[in-house]
């Protein structure tokens, strides 16, 4: 089957199929997710075989509005206060809070673990959706697993196109970024994945510690190895010092202005104005710009690991791990 798209003014198809235990990819405000229902264990399933994601990552549970969050949830006394005022901030927003979990979330959608990962999406299309279906959705990335993340229905389609029945289009995403996922604590919030929200704005409500990826995991993008294009990716801090190998062909991921180079059959560059905002939209776009090229390598300078820049340079580093494991070309 091929896969329909329909613009964001035909939603009610969507929420037709996820009554039904289909699989949808919706539009956020962060990148387009693969939608269904979360209480419903079969449904669920479907979104591990067509990401083909493994059964040990969990998914993030997005809820119609904040009267769901204890339904799902538990919120122990010493934290309910700094919770409370991080979804004042932050809700409906690109910020994912992992809390205990109530037994009504089925053990697919966390993985195994005591814990769930839930937010509150602000995209109007996927708000109105998850409204109108009237119970939470699991919804990660509408790409196959490991692989960039979709920042347009178009994206969605070359990942998954006869995988799923409905791509629902409101085109580009806001961020360009997955959300950023903390684990608050008593007065502590350890970040779990870097995303739209900083560390710097977070630091306002509380100290907080940066958990940097491992074997166990404990929320969704911890793995090592993720974000990845088909072509290897290398991070260079010098673009000056970097020649390719005989006959390698290049693409480039730049961070400072470059107009014409030689060593690259393609350029883009994250943002003229080193704006991080601008950046991160454009992230994963030229992220599949640059593998369509069908070049032998992808070279991304470094960003400067500051505010959104941080989150960046998460998403490039795990981009890039596949090949820093394996070799380092000149």
């Amino acid at each position: 089957m091929n896969t329909e798209i329909v613009s964001s003014h035909e939603h009610a198809k969507a929420v037709t199929l996820l009554r039904a235990g289909e699989i949808v990819a919706l539009p956020t405000e962060t990148v387009y997710g693969l939608a269904a229902d979360a209480l419903n264990p079969v449904a669920v399933a479907k979104i591990f075989e067509a990401k083909e994601r493994p059964s040990f990552d969990p998914l993030i549970v997005h809820l119609p509005d904040r009267d769901w969050l204890e339904r799902v949830a538990k919120i122990d006394n010493q934290s309910r206060e700094l919770i409370e005022k991080l979804i004042a901030q932050f809700w409906p927003g690109p910020l994912t809070l992992v809390l205990d979990r109530q037994a009504i979330v089925p053990e697919i959608v966390i993985a195994g673990l005591d814990t769930v990962a839930v937010r509150i999406s602000e995209h109007p299309v996927f708000a109105e959706i998850v409204r109108e279906f009237g119970s939470p959705l699991a919804a990660p990335s509408a790409n196959r697993f490991g692989r960039v993340s979709p920042t347009t229905a178009q994206h969605v389609r070359d990942e998954l196109n006869g995988r799923i029945p409905l791509i629902v289009d409101a085109g580009p995403t806001r961020h360009g970024i997955e959300s950023t996922i903390i684990a608050p604590h008593g007065d502590k919030i350890d970040i779990l994945r870097r995303g739209p929200v900083t560390a710097e704005q977070l630091s306002v409500f509380s100290k907080i510690e940066i958990v940097t990826a491992r074997e166990n995991i404990s929320a969704p993008g911890q793995l090592p190895s993720h974000y990845a294009p088909k072509t290897p990716l290398q991070l260079i801090d010098d673009l000056n010092s970097f020649s390719p190998k005989a006959n390698q062909r290049c693409a480039l991921l730049a961070w400072n202005a470059v107009e014409n180079d030689k060593r690259f059959v393609a350029i883009r560059n994250l943002s003229e104005r080193k704006d991080f905002r601008e950046a991160a939209a454009n992230l994963f776009r030229y992220l599949h710009e640059l593998d369509a090229f069908d070049v032998d390598l992808i070279v991304a300078e470094r960003v400067p690991a500051q505010g959104l820049g941080a989150a960046i340079m998460d998403r490039l580093r795990r981009a890039s791990h596949r090949l820093d494991a394996r070799d380092t070309p000149g």
